[in-house]
């Protein structure tokens, strides 16, 4: 008797944790799709910060959560490019974009330095901007990126971290 208890406890336990992780999952899937447009978000991967996969897409596109490490909203699908991209920058490698690659974040974001990509917070000098829904674009040639301002107040696109090898541009989408 005190067998079947400690198994049945140890199945309960199992299948609370089961559901706990069930529901993380569908919470981070559906955080990381709200940044993709619905036309993409039944074809797109869906990635958490493990690399572990949430869903299996049938095109380029890899969308993420917000990660673990922010305050608030900053889910973001990225295409072959934009992956290669995110890899450089997140382990603070030199980068060149080798093609044009668009990176969707139609959530929004919590905020960023419009002038250093590795800014963790906000000070008096780095041009800290929330933006909300917006595409983002990167391309080979970065003389392109002159004909654009670097103000994040123009009403417009406008070019995020000029002069660096991250530098891309940012096209709010807001319909408000």
């Amino acid at each position: 008797m005190k067998t079947s208890i400690g198994l049945l406890a140890t199945a309960i336990s199992v299948l609370t944790l089961g559901n706990v992780a069930a529901e993380e999952s569908d919470q981070l899937l559906m955080d990381a799709l709200s940044a993709a447009p619905v036309s993409l978000r039944d074809k797109v991967t869906v990635m958490d910060w493990d690399n572990n996969m949430l869903q299996e897409g049938s095109n380029q596109y890899v969308c993420f959560p917000t990660p673990p490490t922010l305050q608030g909203t900053a889910p973001m699908c990225l295409d072959g490019p934009w992956q290669k991209w995110a890899e450089a920058w997140v382990n603070k490698n030199n980068h060149t974009n080798e093609a044009m690659g668009i990176a969707y974040m139609l959530a929004g974001d919590g905020g960023a330095s419009n002038i250093d990509p590795y800014a963790e917070g906000e000070t008096a000098d780095n041009q800290w901007v929330q933006e909300g829904p917006h595409l983002m674009v990167i391309v080979p040639d970065q003389s392109i990126l002159d004909s654009l301002p670097t103000d994040p107040y123009n009403g417009g696109p406008y070019v995020m971290w000029k002069g660096t090898d991250f530098a891309h541009i940012m096209v709010p989408v807001t319909m408000e």
